[in-house]
């Protein structure tokens, strides 16, 4: 088994949990500068630490990668190469991104650097992995929720991929979850997660009871017994979650995995035998509750859920102090001996040797003492000022003819010059660049140049509307409302779970017809999948609704050359990823994040969709609330399941059996009837239908119809969202 493929990453979300770990036997740490992370409100890193952490890590033969795994606003994407320059130009390792655009810019700006595909990008398969492979991703981070048969399939396509093997684990899919954003404004899109997951709700039991408990609440991932299994199955890296997390879960958590790693890595054909006291340790590290071991093995469990009580459990307080002195506070040193000659007329000179690495540098001249010469206990006492270096001084030999002076500033600077040749060739000795230039960073201009000259280019952008249906009534009220409508309709969405039953065609309306694809696709869905495409081709649908890089990936791959349509879950923040979705598909759809000021110029003048009403996809969910309540039963399943917070607002929960996950509507919908004006003109406005029975599907056409002939009805349901179309995100 080849050690270089089996990478230990830890986190860090501030300079000690970085010396934490890096002492305690990662291989590679991740963290976030002051900008642009997931982790908003870790402490993350000021460019001056960030610098120091990157030419530690090197000297140890060690990597760091930034973390700029966030969806960015048009405003930061011209400043991010800026901000990127120093840590490129000392050797950053990669840069983990979550949004296209960013991923474009970087590629075109730092060809040479690598590029890691966050979770937050929800790849599912090796469909997603490849097609990112083809645009310069060195390594996937997929899904959390993957199998390892999924992950080994991503394998195959030759990319590297780095999974998370310790720590607390998301309910939704990451990158897919707009609930703390929509209730409080705080986007796990942009690292600002409130987790509401964590809170108690109310669940309707078999019985028919309210059950309270914390179904969102998973339990934190400990996969420490399987690292036998993980370790012969190819993953090039190992992730500890938990940069918000304390140093000494950093330091304490790699430590213990570190002993394991190495022990399969020196004997790859024994069994490891993990210690109970070891398991132990990593209970009293900041756990919540009980440990799982994520979804390897499973396609989800009621056993990975703490319904009962999410909290922490309580930390071992000794054994978090025996880490803060092996690994924080003690930085192990590499061992050095040191040739210093001072004799007079001739310059000073000052030889380091280590291991095979020797450097020599020479100073002033030394001048003869008119009174007191430097003796070699103040020698001895300057040279050994080594302070946070990674050295210690093993022996010092001093060479002088007992007349010599030389100042102690003198002295202090030959050693300081000595210390970094000597980082510097251990550096390049480890494989790493002591420096970078950046050489095509005066070609920021000319792309921000070219992406606005592009994105001002008004395209065909019909106006009208869209109508996206979930259920057979939403049709049938469709079908009945349509006759009579003067509502230019051009788009009709069904879901793909609606589409074979009867009566329902492609051929039963003349405007244009798509199946809306699950917000999920995984391994186990592509035989569906390709029966669907079939469907779409011989019913004559117009092409599809895709929600996920996965499905346009997999559409890709199958030649289809029909429509395809980017849902909002296939985000545009940006004109990077504006112009790059833009080029690859035939609309895209109105992020709901954005407010008004931030969407409405960026997308006027494109094929672009925009939800004036519709109840929002707050969680899509491996894990299935159903199956932890109530058991799995496709047949006797409640296709919607209402799931009730603490202030009493319900949220329906629609259990997708045939592609087996979960998405957790808003409790209201999204009506942005009063701004309906100012959207139809410059975009193809959608309703989007999700949980509504016949009745009230009527009443929303007819709403909407109403208002497009300027008359001013009443709105039929009682409460609703406008979502981010004043305040947007931070």
């Amino acid at each position: 088994m080849d050690k270089k493929k089996c990478e230990l990453l830890a986190p860090a979300g501030n300079k000690e949990a970085f010396l934490g770990a890096i002492h305690a036997g990662a291989d590679a740490v991740y963290l976030a500068g002051s900008k642009y992370g997931a982790r908003a409100y870790a402490d993350n890193f000021s460019n001056e630490d960030l610098l120091f952490c990157i030419r530690y890590a090197h000297i140890l033969g060690k990597k760091v990668y930034l973390t700029v795994n966030t969806l960015f606003k048009e405003e930061e994407l011209s400043e991010l190469c800026e901000y990127i320059k120093p840590f490129y130009e000392s050797g950053l390792d990669a840069c983990i991104v979550q949004d296209l655009g960013v991923f474009q810019l970087l590629k075109t700006i730092y060809p040479d650097m690598e590029l890691h595909v966050s979770t937050q990008m929800t790849i599912t398969g090796a469909y997603g992995a490849e097609y990112l492979k083809k645009l310069g991703a060195s390594r996937i981070v997929p899904a959390r929720e993957m199998s390892l048969e999924e992950i080994q399939k991503i394998k195959e396509t030759g990319v590297e991929v780095e999974t998370f093997i310790h720590g607390a684990m998301c309910y939704s899919y990451s990158g897919q979850c707009l609930f703390s954003s929509i209730l409080g404004g705080r986007s796990g899109n942009r690292g600002r997660c409130a987790q509401p997951c964590r809170l108690p709700y109310k669940v309707k039991g078999a019985d028919g009871k309210q059950l309270e408990c914390y179904p969102l609440s998973l339990k934190d991932m400990c996969t420490l017994e399987h690292l036998d299994t993980l370790m012969e199955s190819g993953i090039d890296s190992f992730k500890i979650e938990g940069r918000m997390k304390k140093a000494e879960y950093a330091a304490g958590v790699t430590a213990i995995y570190r002993k394991y790693m190495d022990q399969k890595l020196e004997n790859p054909h024994n069994k490891l035998k993990v210690e109970k006291a070891d398991l132990d340790k990593l209970a009293g590290l900041y756990i919540r509750s009980e440990r799982q071991d994520g979804y390897y093995f499973r396609q989800n469990d009621k056993d990975m859920v703490t319904l009962d009580n999410p909290a922490y459990s309580g930390s071992d307080e000794a054994y978090i102090a025996q880490i803060r002195a092996q690994y924080i506070e003690n930085k192990p040193r590499i061992p050095i001996t040191m040739y210093a000659v001072l004799t007079c007329g001739e310059k000073a000179s000052l030889t380091i040797c280590c291991d095979e690495v020797n450097v020599t540098v020479y100073g002033d001249m030394v001048e003869k003492a008119n009174q007191q010469p430097l003796s070699e206990e103040n020698i001895r006492k300057q040279l050994g000022k080594l302070g946070d270096t990674c050295f210690e001084r093993k022996d010092l030999e001093i060479y002088t003819d007992g007349q010599a002076f030389y100042s102690l500033k003198s002295l202090n600077e030959l050693r300081r010059e000595a210390i970094l040749q000597l980082e510097n060739q251990w550096i390049e000795k480890n494989g790493f660049a002591v420096k970078r230039t950046a050489s095509n960073i005066d070609n920021v201009k000319v792309y921000s140049d070219e992406l606005e000259k592009k994105s001002s280019v008004v395209q065909s952008n019909e106006k009208g509307w869209s109508i996206n249906i979930s259920t057979k009534d939403q049709w049938n009220a469709f079908r009945e409302y349509y006759d009579n409508t003067s509502l230019n309709i051009r788009r009709i969405y069904l879901e793909s779970e609606l589409v074979k039953e009867e009566g329902i065609s492609g051929k039963a309306y003349q405007g244009k017809m798509y199946i809306a694809l699950p917000y999920c696709f995984r391994q186990k869905d592509y035989e569906e999948f390709i029966k669907i495409v079939a469907y779409a081709k011989n019913q004559d649908y117009n092409g599809f609704l895709a929600r996920n890089i996965e499905t346009i990936a997999f559409l890709k791959k199958m030649g289809y050359d029909g429509e395809v349509i980017a849902d909002a879950s296939v985000y545009v923040w940006n004109s990077g990823s504006l112009e790059f979705w833009s080029q690859r598909m035939n609309g895209i759809t109105y992020p709901y994040e954005l407010n008004f000021r931030e969407g409405f110029e960026l997308l006027k003048n494109r094929n672009c969709e925009k939800v004036l009403y519709g109840r929002l996809p707050m969680m899509i969910t491996a894990n299935c609330i159903q199956k932890t309540i109530n058991g799995c039963n496709p047949v006797k399943r409640q296709r919607i399941l209402p799931l009730q917070d603490r202030y009493q607002k319900v949220f329906p929960v629609y259990t997708n059996c045939t592609f087996c996950h979960n998405i957790i509507y808003n409790s209201v919908p999204l009506s942005l009837h009063k701004d309906m004006r100012r959207y139809e003109e410059s975009f193809t406005c959608r309703l989007m239908f999700t949980v509504e029975d016949k009745k009230q599907t009527l009443e929303v056409f007819k709403f909407f119809e109403a208002l497009y002939k300027g008359e001013k009805p009443q709105v039929p349901y009682q409460d609703y969202t406008t979502g981010h179309e004043k305040r947007g995100v931070e």
